[in-house]
């Protein structure tokens, strides 16, 4: 006897364009085993749960109801997306999710003809969408076609200065566009500011539906009971703007708010709007993070970003090293800090639990900030704050930051104003690939004058140089941390200040130096030992700082040594590119001392684990031995 399927209805689609096929109550059918297969997928691959779970129903009908790949459907951040690459002929790759080889965790263009733009940070895709908008109209075209544009975008990223940007621009070009806000009243964080009160006010109380063409006449498109909610909202929200609601005001045609988990509402309003629509549409829709699924349901961030777990009880399998993290390893210093100093602040956009000030927020919650998903604001406003005479940290992602690097430049730096920035994420990040990993800020904070940039080897000396920050009071510095545990070293009770600009010698040796900005010292170590084995010496020394340099240590080094390697966990231009400058500028090449660095190769790394990222970087021990051994062939030539 044949076994019986548990997922008949998505064993029929291989491509979108199979939904077609199916009706209305199967396409329900159909979202229940798209649900049930998403958390199994992630419970064996770890991921982001709560996203997709929320956006089940929303995937199935705008796939059901538009013709992708011609037309384009740009998901925001596109975390959420796990749904989307089952629908979109990657079911069978979905246990590959996140490892190396394997699917990417978000949309990618090379993966997909379905995926038409790539993303991981957020607030992009109604720029990209408009983009994609005006190219049609002047003709574009691209491989699949060229049809409707559309954005889905959630209330945490539609905050945003990028989408405000956009939506004011697509408005005034009254282009063709469906944006979609996914309104699940919980980004990473729970929502703060304005407009996440706006939204909430949009849909307290009774549901309602208004469309711009209502006001004209032409609500008989409208299925019901949307016909008599149209005018009811038509008139609620006069109170909110003159004229309508802010999107209004934006040139937007409003739809909403909608019950997202309400399959045959989104798909009649899809279908209404995709035969009557002629310039910009937003269709709000209500949704749940984390739908589905009690685990995620229940938990603080419903789900967001979750290791591999156990299906039944939703319990997530624990690392088992026992070294703190280096984030809270920052934290905890920096909550010792602030309570011997109260003018002490720590801001973050939108990742308060990422960066450890969930836990500065519990102890000092009137002198925490979480300005939302607004790096450019959070560095300024850590500006104001500093200019009036605090001193604050801003806790960053170092992929983030590179969000806010003209308000480094033009609000910090050229002010020389203290604020503090704790890179987290610093290095390779591992399953969010080169979207997350933090490569650059080494390179583009060393270029600033004034700039004091410092990265700790292990955790006792993250402590030690959060103590530093505390005490520097002239201008910017940043402390670069990577992702996860530590090496698991004895850690004091409390950090003690260093020497800005002053690295430390670990291991004596004899021809060659080797110079570690980071926590590949660690790595460095294990190559040295191997060579000790063989009887070979090797310096090494832990610079702490790109900047300002240890001159009298690289001088030092160079001037005892007939060969000196550099390494750090970053891109090119960054610590290695300094120390070449300032020996150039000594003259010490002149003399004949040869020089190696090593550095994140000039491509972008896709996803996998973080050795198995630097494996592919060649910044391991073993790579950093047989660097080793090919410069003392080039010594003894």
């Amino acid at each position: 006897m044949k076994k019986l399927s548990k997922t008949p209805y998505l064993d029929r689609v291989k491509i979108p364009a199979d939904l077609k096929k199916f009706s209305d109550v199967e396409l329900g059918a159909l979202a229940d085993e798209l649900r049930t297969e998403t958390i199994s997928t992630v419970s064996k691959t770890g991921g982001h749960l709560g996203a997709g779970l929320g956006v089940v129903e929303l995937t199935v009908a705008l796939h059901a109801v538009f013709e992708t790949p011609k037309d384009q459907l740009i998901w925001d951040v596109s975390h959420q997306t796990y749904p989307h690459k089952i629908l979109t002929g990657r079911r069978d790759q979905m246990l590959t999710l996140r490892s190396k080889n394997g699917l990417s965790g978000f949309t990618k263009r090379s993966e997909s003809p379905y995926d038409p733009f790539g993303a991981a940070h957020s607030s992009t895709s109604i720029s990209a969408a408009l983009g994609m908008a005006v190219a049609r109209d002047l003709g574009g075209e691209t491989e699949t076609g060229l049809g409707d544009c559309i954005a889905v975008i959630g209330d945490g990223a539609i905050s945003a200065g990028m989408a405000y940007e956009a939506m004011n621009n697509a408005g005034h070009l009254k282009k063709r566009l469906f944006v979609i806000l996914n309104d699940n009243d919980m980004s990473i964080a729970p929502p703060v500011g304005a407009m996440s009160s706006y939204l909430a006010r949009l849909y307290t109380g009774k549901p309602f539906q208004e469309l711009k063409s209502v006001a004209k006449g032409a609500a008989s498109f409208l299925p019901e009971p949307f016909k008599e909610g149209a005018k009811r909202a038509k008139d609620a929200l006069k109170g909110f703007a003159v004229g309508g609601t802010l999107f209004e005001e934006l040139g937007f045609s409003y739809v909403g708010p909608i019950d997202g988990h309400d399959l045959n509402q989104l798909l009649e309003v899809l279908r209404a709007l995709k035969e009557q629509a002629d310039g910009p549409t937003l269709i709000h829709i209500i949704t749940k993070k984390g739908k589905g699924y009690l685990p995620a349901e229940q938990s603080n961030d419903k789900g967001h970003a979750i290791s591999k777990f156990d299906l039944d009880t939703g319990k997530v399998k624990e690392n088992s090293s026992n070294a703190p993290t280096y984030t809270k390893v920052f934290a905890e210093s920096l909550i010792s800090a602030a309570k011997k100093d109260d003018k002490i602040v720590a801001i973050t956009a939108a990742m308060p639990d990422g960066t450890g000030l969930d836990l500065f927020n519990k102890k000092f919650p009137s002198r925490c900030f979480d300005v939302g998903i607004a790096e450019q604001h959070a560095v300024t406003f850590s500006a104001g704050l500093a200019a009036a005479g605090m001193k604050p940290y801003c806790a960053v992602y170092s992929t983030f930051l590179q969000r806010g690097y003209d308000q480094i430049v033009h609000d910090v730096a050229i002010q020389r104003l203290p604020v503090r920035f704790a890179i987290d994420r610093a290095g390779l990040v591992g399953a969010d690939g080169a979207t997350h990993a933090g490569s650059y800020d080494i390179s583009f904070l060393t270029n600033l004058p004034g700039m004091i940039v410092m990265a700790p080897s292990d955790e006792a000396e993250l402590m030690k140089m959060i103590a530093t920050t505390v005490q520097i009071d002239d201008g910017p510095c940043a402390v670069r941390f990577p992702r996860g545990v530590g090496v698991g070293v004895d850690l004091p009770a409390y950090g003690k200040a260093i020497e800005v600009g002053k690295g430390r010698l670990i291991s004596e040796g004899n021809n060659i130096a080797v110079l570690s900005f980071g926590t590949r010292l660690y790595e460095v170590q294990k190559a040295v030992e191997e060579l000790e084995d063989d009887g070979i010496k090797v310096t090494v020394c832990d610079a702490r700082f790109a900047k300002p340099l240890d001159e009298q240590l690289i001088l030092q080094l160079a001037n005892n040594h007939e060969a000196l390697l550099t390494i750090e966990e970053g891109a090119i231009g960054g610590f290695g590119s300094h120390v070449t400058q300032f020996l150039l500028e000594k003259g010490i090449f002149d003399k004949g001392l040869k020089f190696r660095s090593m550095v994140l190769p000039d491509i972008f790394i896709d996803q996998a684990t973080p050795e198995q990222m630097y494996t592919v970087a060649g910044m391991n021990a073993f790579h950093i031995k047989d660097k080793i051994l090919s410069l003392l062939k080039v010594c003894s030539k």
